[in-house]
């Protein structure tokens, strides 16, 4: 039998989780067929067979494995021997029957599932969400959901786009059936609820003292699995901060022409025709098709790094790569209503310096909408030569964001409002400003490199007339 083996979906994936099999062991794959659904440290994948045959389940679901490690086998669609054919002397001989662990063979007895968890679906409905040749279209966390709420997906309509069942059809369906009770376990080694009846909260002993009291004084500690996504972060910024000599530069930007060029294009933006994928609506009063003011950083961002080019390298080794294409890498914040928390993704703006100004925003809004679906694929997560972080839209004045390795350098970006300033007669006066802060990497960027990179930011963006060219 051929061996399928966990495949490397990223250039940066070393292993990877099988969340669920699309295909039913001892079922027939086809090549070309969605096969499994892998998680990797940058997005959830659907991995498509390459080979025909009968399909042996090695890894179960929820197992996590390396790169090259066997998920399972396929083996040929039909026995090897030819039964029922005539011998020599006219009769048929019987063809033996092959042994139980044999490709082909045809067991006498259905066989048995690997061990896995069976999503709990309503009497009557089967048991299988994916069955052969049909997938259900929903994001990783809406799956999740479902799996721990009785709920099953095929029988809901998804709200998300292109169908696609997202985190509020699965709240919306749970809420509206039956609850579960959850029935009360007893920990190991302490006397049950039956035994002891609770003492009132007046008969409380009081706290422990000594060690003791020291140990529950935080009162029970529950552990949370962070996603590889989360793991995946938190070694790379341990990484970062570990081996890149980090030195931050910070300028204050006059926007209050940029806040001009935004109110006219959002003139312009009811008569512009933006793409069905260009994400979710914008706020009312503001045209989906205008340009945010981080869209305007970065393009900013990317004409100075076309002008820069050591901002747009990498270190390794002891050696500069200075890359030919500008790509910006944009993070975003996707919530997540599970104890883990949510996580930051990067999605990037590939040759973001050859795009316009509208290019930029409807890519952005809909590398957004991807990331908070699930549907983000690692091809649009990797590639990225820098990085723009903005916090203003939460209130946030300024911060130092943690350089994603191998990249030169990351900008944040602040909160934009007006604020006093001297005007050229010495008056004191309001424009709209907005503080960025530079974070770079001193093996590739020296201070003043940083200091007129960050310069030719804050001037395109004080004259962004170039900004639409």
């Amino acid at each position: 039998m051929a061996e399928l083996v966990m495949p490397r979906l990223s250039d940066t994936m070393e292993e990877g989780t099988i969340l669920r099999w699309l295909i039913a062991d001892g079922a027939t794959v086809r090549r070309g067929q969605e096969l499994v659904e892998i998680e990797t440290d940058k997005a959830t994948m659907i991995y498509e067979s390459d080979l025909d045959g009968l399909l042996a389940i090695v890894a179960a679901e929820g197992d996590t494995l390396p790169v090259g490690a066997v998920i399972a086998r396929v083996g040929e669609t039909e026995a090897t021997g030819a039964p029922d054919a005539p011998d020599a002397g006219g009769t048929r001989a019987e063809a033996p029957a092959p042994s139980a662990g044999e490709p082909g063979a045809a067991p006498s007895a259905p066989r048995a599932e690997p061990a896995r968890e069976a999503v709990p679906t309503p009497a009557g409905a089967t048991s299988d969400i994916a069955r052969e040749g049909e997938r259900v279209k929903a994001s990783p966390l809406a799956r999740r959901l479902a799996r721990g709420s009785d709920v099953d997906l095929r029988a809901l309509t998804g709200t998300g786009p292109g169908g696609r069942i997202v985190k509020a059809d699965v709240q919306a369906a749970a809420s509206a059936g039956p609850a579960t009770p959850r029935a009360e376990t007893v920990g190991a080694g302490k006397p049950s609820s039956a035994a002891i009846p609770a003492p009132s909260p007046a008969a409380a002993p009081p706290p422990a003292a000594g060690l003791a009291g020291v140990a529950t004084a935080k009162g029970e500690t529950t552990e949370i699995e962070l996603s590889r996504t989360q793991q995946t972060i938190a070694r790379r910024m341990a990484e970062s901060k570990a081996t890149i000599p980090h030195f931050v530069l910070q300028a204050d930007v006059d926007m209050q022409e940029c806040v001009a060029l935004r109110t006219e294009l959002k003139k312009l933006a009811p008569h512009l025709d933006a793409p069905p994928s260009a994400g979710p609506p914008a706020a009312a009063g503001t045209g989906e098709a205008t340009p945010t003011y981080n869209d305007m950083v970065v393009k900013a961002c990317a004409l100075a790094l076309r002008e820069h080019p050591r901002a747009n390298s990498s270190y390794r080794d002891g050696r500069l790569q200075l890359h030919s294409r500008v790509n910006v890498g944009v993070a975003v914040a996707v919530d997540s209503d599970e104890p883990a928390g949510g996580a930051l993704i990067v999605p990037t703006v590939f040759d973001a310096d050859l795009k316009s100004l509208g290019e930029i925003a409807r890519e952005t809004r809909a590398l957004a909408a991807r990331v908070r679906d699930g549907s983000i694929t690692p091809p649009e997560l990797g590639g990225g030569t820098f990085t723009v972080s903005n916090l203003g839209m939460f209130g946030v004045t300024s911060f130092t964001a943690i350089i994603n390795p191998p990249q030169a350098a990351i900008l944040s970006v602040g909160s934009l409002g007006p604020r006093a300033v001297a005007g050229e007669d010495g008056q004191i006066i309001a424009r709209h400003e907005m503080t960025v802060t530079l974070a770079c990497d001193h093996r590739i960027l020296y201070g003043a490199d940083a200091a007129r990179f960050l310069a030719r930011i804050r001037e395109l963006l004080e004259r962004p007339a170039s900004l639409t060219l």
